[in-house]
């Protein structure tokens, strides 16, 4: 299993309709609005690589509204 905490700058006034979308995505399991650097915070949960990589260029990014996005990969020692 593969998670990634992806890290979302959003279009003012687009918000609400862009976190609607992008909870509804398969695959995030969770998504938090935040305040500072960045607007919201998505947990995704995929088992691959691959498939992270799809929702977040195939999906999150093409959400109207998503302006920037960085990923972090969950990793273990």
């Amino acid at each position: 299993m593969v998670k990634g905490y992806l890290l979302i700058k959003l279009v003012p006034g687009l918000e609400s309709s862009a976190l609607s979308q992008i909870r509804a995505i398969p695959g995030v399991t969770d998504l938090n609005l935040v305040f500072g650097g960045w607007d919201a915070i998505a947990t995704a949960e995929v088992k691959s690589l691959f498939e992270l990589s799809r929702i977040i260029v195939g999906e999150v990014r093409s959400v109207q509204g998503v302006q920037d996005t960085s990923t972090l990969v969950q990793g273990e020692l």
